[in-house]
């Protein structure tokens, strides 16, 4: 008898309707502001990618090896490079990553041996095209640009 009564009345959906209710009062609610006040980000957070240059003569530290290309699982890295003939070395031409397929597994960030590529803690990579998530080789030496809000 008492448990028909329970589910007749349904106490145990008001006893959760309780629950919540006392939780949403105006002093426990705690709300992120998140365009004006940005969000603390973990320390191990991988976002962005960005393409390093050498800190004196503003080259780029990538090397063609294509290293970085047979390392990402996804195959969305694309290096483009052609020979410097006095020099004999490889000059980097074109570079593509593309952010909408990437997992941010770091496999890329670790088969590069000088450091060239590095995943950023920027999380803003949001594009209203396909084609926006494509970046090339000027967007990664710019790096993640995160927006700042003003009221």
């Amino acid at each position: 008898m008492k448990e028909l009564i329970a589910r007749l009345f349904q106490v145990d959906v008001l006893k959760a309707m309780g629950v919540t209710f006392r939780t949403q009062h105006p002093g426990n609610v705690c709300t992120e502001q998140y365009p004006l006040e940005r969000p603390m980000v973990a320390e191990r957070y991988r976002g962005a990618p960005w393409l390093n240059n050498h800190p004196e003569s503003g080259e780029t530290l990538c090397i063609s090896c294509n290293l970085r290309a047979l390392a990402c699982s996804e195959n969305l890295i694309v290096v483009g490079w052609e020979r410097d003939e006095p020099t004999r070395r490889k000059v980097l031409t074109t570079f593509t990553y593309d952010t909408s397929r990437c997992m941010f597994c770091r496999f890329c960030e670790d088969a590069c041996p000088t450091d060239a590529l590095e995943l950023t803690q920027d999380f803003e990579m949001a594009y209203y095209s396909r084609e926006g998530a494509i970046w090339d080789r000027h967007r990664l030496e710019e790096g993640p640009t995160p927006a700042r809000y003003t009221r």
